[in-house]
């Protein structure tokens, strides 16, 4: 039998021992994840070779081969974030009401959402947001800043906005307050809204940029690469098919029983170009099968030689169909069929 490969694989990563991905647990030999849209995947086998070396011309005499290594490296196309955590050795967290994730947010909010009210050379700004900002009032620390624009231009420094908790509108909004002290000169005063406040002079603003947080309780996940933590080891299938020369294919199943992940990684962000992928690089260690205890490989290559191909026959039956690999006990496969057919009634 001979047979091509021009098929992807689908991988699965089992556990090789109780492991927790974000909030969930894995025992042994369960599977972790999937990978069903990888554009490549190879296996490697490698092999260094020293020699017994003499004679006239130093020669080549004696080979000894050793230090056998396997590897499997697969691209993946797309990836989740508990592929990423995987390939990076990453922890994974998920934002809970106890432990959010705190999302960094701008939004740009025009005029008509934004309202000054002066009072002598103060000015306090209220401006609408359609999401609610992080404002702690007790971090000593400050997590939103509101700047003032002109034709989409930044025209005033940072202003800091009060912390304080805030609560939605009958319309879903949140307002957030900035406030500003001796803003104003006497000659422009009475000018309010048209004047950003904290700037003397005739600035005049259409929008504004508010720069914030938001804690995300739920559906959100952070992914959080340290440096003593890197890629494990896992248990790996990947299935494929195999292609003989009549054209059949047979499913095909590559094993590696102990497959440590290499912890280096490419995000590649661009906007021309094609998009990024993923590449999982794997070591191959020696260790069981889950259906075989007596040796330890470092993997194995399973061929299905499913119904097709094989050379099969079929024979001929008593009702003139016919049967594969054979025909009915009693009659020869090869007698004329009309032959067969009044023999077997013939014989009840």
């Amino acid at each position: 039998m001979k047979f091509g490969v021009r098929e992807i694989c689908e991988v699965v990563f089992r556990a090789k021992a109780r492991q927790q991905i974000g909030n969930k647990i894995f025992y042994k030999n369960e599977p972790v994840i999937y990978f069903d849209t990888l554009k490549t995947s190879s296996l490697e086998g490698a092999a260094t070779t020293v020699y017994a070396q003499g004679g006239r011309g130093n020669a080549r005499l004696v080979a000894w081969e050793g230090e056998r290594t396997v590897t499997f490296t697969m691209e993946d196309a797309l990836i989740s974030p508990e592929g990423f955590m995987i390939l990076s050795g990453a922890g994974l967290i998920e934002a809970s009401a106890g432990k959010p994730i705190y999302q960094h947010m701008t939004e740009t909010v025009d005029a008509s959402d934004v309202e000054v009210n002066v009072s002598g050379t103060d000015a306090v700004a209220t401006i609408k947001l359609s999401q609610k900002p992080y404002l702690p009032a007790d971090k000593g620390d400050n997590f939103a800043y509101v700047m003032f624009m002109r034709d989409g231009e930044i025209v005033t420094e940072p202003y800091i906005p009060v912390h304080e908790e805030l609560e939605a509108d009958e319309d879903g909004k949140f307002t957030l307050t900035v406030q500003a002290h001796n803003c104003y000169d006497d000659a422009h005063a009475a000018e309010e809204t048209q004047y950003v406040i904290g700037q003397l002079g005739e600035i005049r603003f259409d929008s504004v940029l508010v720069d914030f947080y938001v804690a995300r309780e739920a559906a959100a996940k952070q992914i959080e690469i340290t440096a003593d933590k890197f890629g494990g080891n896992f248990y790996v299938e990947a299935q494929t098919l195999f292609r003989d020369t009549n054209g059949v294919d047979m499913p095909a199943e590559f094993i590696i029983p102990n497959a440590k992940i290499q912890s280096n990684f490419t995000f590649t962000m661009a906007s021309s170009g094609d998009p990024s992928s993923f590449t999982f690089t794997m070591d191959a260690f020696p260790d069981y099968t889950r259906f075989d205890h007596s040796k330890k490989v470092l993997a194995a290559i399973q061929i299905i030689e499913e119904a097709g191909s094989q050379d099969l026959h079929r024979g001929a039956t008593p009702n003139g169909e016919y049967k594969v690999d054979g025909g009915i006990e009693g009659i020869d496969p090869h007698e004329d069929l009309l032959t067969a057919r009044l023999e077997a009634e013939a014989n009840g």
